[in-house]
Parts: C-alpha cells; sequence; structure tokens
C-alpha cells in the first residue's frame, strides 16, 4: 500500500511541477509580448519625433539662408549703421 501513496504523491507532485513550469512559461510569454509591444510605441514615439526635428531643422535653415542674405545685410547696415557703398573717389588703388 506504502507504494501506491507513493507513486500517488509523486505523480501529483510532478503534475504540480509541469503545472508551475507551464505557468511561469505563460508569464515569461506575456511579459516578453508587453515589452515587445511597449518597445514598438517607444519607436513609433521616436519616429514622430525625428519627423518634426527634421521639419524643424528644415525651416530653421530657410530662416538661416534669409538671415544670411546680402541685400538684408546690406539693408542693415545702411540703415541702422549709416554704411553707404564706397564710389571711386573713396577707394585708394595701393600700387
Amino acid at each position: 500500500m506504502k507504494s501506491k501513496k507513493k507513486n500517488k504523491g509523486s505523480a501529483a507532485a510532478t503534475w504540480i511541477l509541469l503545472l508551475l513550469i507551464l505557468i511561469a512559461e505563460l508569464f515569461c510569454y506575456t511579459w516578453c509580448r508587453v515589452q515587445c509591444i511597449e518597445t514598438g510605441y517607444e519607436i513609433e514615439e521616436k519616429k514622430k519625433r525625428n519627423e518634426e526635428l527634421k521639419r524643424l531643422q528644415k525651416s530653421l535653415r530657410i530662416e538661416l539662408a534669409g538671415l544670411k542674405a546680402p541685400e538684408r545685410i546690406a539693408g542693415i547696415a545702411s540703415r541702422e549703421i549709416g554704411l553707404i557703398m564706397p564710389d571711386y573717389r573713396h577707394t585708394v588703388v595701393i600700387p
């Protein structure tokens, strides 16, 4: 009789161990899937941020080109500082 009880206890322990392994595996699988989905959301967020920064960079380059325009600089120099383009009387030729 003891051997039947031992076998039943051993079989129950084996089933419990298998069940615990299965539950642990399901938890690991679920955790991996959640991490994968969160990483996908982060990637999409970074892509959107990258596109925003590219648009900002493009607008800033356009603004910089406008600020560097020689006509604008000449206009500011003549209006605000009072500079004028020299004519032939104001130039000195060095031999």
